[in-house]
This record gives C-alpha cells, sequence and structure tokens, in this order.
C-alpha cells in the first residue's frame, strides 16, 4: 500500500518518463522541460480518468486527454521556448498553430495517443492501490 504522495510522485515520474520517450520515438530527441511537461499532463490525465471522465466513452475520454495535453504544452511552450528563449521546439512553419507552441496536427495526434494513454493510467490506478488513514 502506499501513499498519497508516493503514488502521485509515481505517476508523474511515470508521465515524464513515457512523454521522453514518445519524444525520442518521434522527434529523436528531447529535453528534460518535456519530462516535467509530460509528468504534468499524466498527472492530471490520470486524475481526470478516475474522476471527471469516469464512465464516460472513449471519444470524450480522447477529446479531454487531447486539451490537457494541448494546454500543457501551450503553458509550457510560453514559458520555455518564448520567455525563456530555449526553444525547445518551434511549430510556427505548421498550419493551424498558435504562436508556434501548440498545432491542430499534434492536437490530433494526442486525441489519438489518448486512448492508450487513458488505458495505461486506469492500469497505473488499479495496481497503485493508496493506504487508507
Amino acid at each position: 500500500m502506499l501513499t498519497r504522495i508516493v503514488k502521485k510522485t509515481l505517476v508523474f515520474t511515470f508521465g515524464g518518463t513515457g512523454y521522453c520517450l514518445i519524444e525520442l520515438l518521434w522527434r529523436g530527441h528531447t529535453h528534460w522541460t518535456m519530462y516535467l511537461t509530460g509528468g504534468l499532463c499524466f498527472f492530471l490525465i490520470e486524475n481526470l480518468n478516475r474522476t471527471v471522465l469516469l464512465g464516460k466513452n472513449l471519444a470524450a475520454k480522447c477529446a479531454a486527454g487531447s486539451a490537457v495535453i494541448t494546454a500543457v504544452e501551450f503553458c509550457s511552450g510560453c514559458i520555455v521556448n518564448l520567455w525563456l528563449g530555449m526553444n525547445v521546439w518551434d511549430y510556427r512553419t505548421l498550419p493551424m498553430n498558435l504562436l508556434g507552441q501548440i498545432s491542430l496536427m499534434y492536437s490530433s495526434l494526442w486525441y489519438m495517443l489518448s486512448a492508450p494513454i487513458m488505458g495505461v493510467a486506469k492500469l497505473l490506478d488499479s495496481r497503485l492501490k493508496i493506504e487508507e488513514a
């Protein structure tokens, strides 16, 4: 049995690692800020999957997952790329982008990847039991 803080840390770590692995497979490289971005995304998705999205259909879950990831990527991009000038990514050449930080193409890909992400979140939640006080 785990404490809440240990479970949340494991969920964040799993998400950060998974996000970096996806980036390595897709782009061939990643950045330490993507670990933080991915950890936050998965943490939020896992929480939504257990609460607000419980009993919702797959399309609604995928839309929520895509919205969460896109929103976190936008905020992260504004801080990391625009404010701090780290230039981790730049989507200005892609159609339908917002400030070069998010694009419709990647939001659509996140929609499709949200189905397995939700499945992994559910599996992880069922495996990581919390001690009740």
